[in-house]
């Protein structure tokens, strides 16, 4: 899928991926006891920002990438209007690692990995990796559907275990109970670290 593909449905108004707020789930991590420590965080495939605000208010250094140019006007205005620090950069996320090689320390998922042809979900892995620091952590709500067909491709947790291993280590993956309606069951939170080489 091409920036033109999704930039077309942002303007039709077919963006059903667009839920119009933060995902609840990283709300409830964000306000829990387990909240990850405030730091650079890249939001993959950011939409119109609403995630990356929400990280952005919790103190992290967030900058928002897509390459749908309508989505980071979008963010961009939203951030603006919310006095809100987060940054928005016009990218294919395929070419950040020379950009910001070993920058982040979090990454951001969600609705990036599904969005992206199974057949590029190693090449996600490798990039994400890249973009990490050392000990560096993927936050990621994952699409669990088994919906034939996509975007969004679905998978379940035990392909998305298989496709991070061995260069992550899975600190947590489970299923959430406050997505929203549509997405009800069909949505797991991990929180993957960068494996030490030894």
């Amino acid at each position: 899928m091409n920036s033109e593909y999704w930039e077309n449905r942002y303007q039709v108004g077919t963006a059903r991926w667009d839920i119009g707020q933060a995902a609840p789930p990283f709300v409830s991590l964000l306000n829990s006891p387990q909240a990850p420590k405030p730091g650079k965080v890249a939001v993959l495939g950011c939409g119109r920002g609403y995630d990356a605000l929400l990280f952005a208010k919790h103190g992290f250094d967030v900058i928002g990438i897509d390459f749908a140019p309508s989505a980071i006007a979008s963010a961009t205005a939203l951030a603006q209007t919310a006095g809100s620090s987060a940054k928005f950069l016009e990218r294919d996320i395929f070419e950040l690692s020379a950009e910001f090689p070993h920058y982040f320390d979090y990454v951001l998922e969600h609705t990036c990995f599904c969005a992206i042809a199974p057949s590029q979900r190693p090449v996600y892995v490798k990039l994400v990796r890249e973009i990490l620091q050392p000990q560096g952590q993927l936050i990621g709500l994952f699409f669990t559907h088994s919906r034939p067909g996509g975007p969004p491709f679905g998978s379940t947790p035990t392909e998305i275990r298989n496709h991070f291993t061995p260069d992550f280590e899975i600190l947590s993956l489970k299923p959430v109970t406050n997505s929203v309606p549509e997405r009800q069951g069909e949505e797991h939170l991990g929180v993957f670290q960068v494996t030490v080489i030894s």
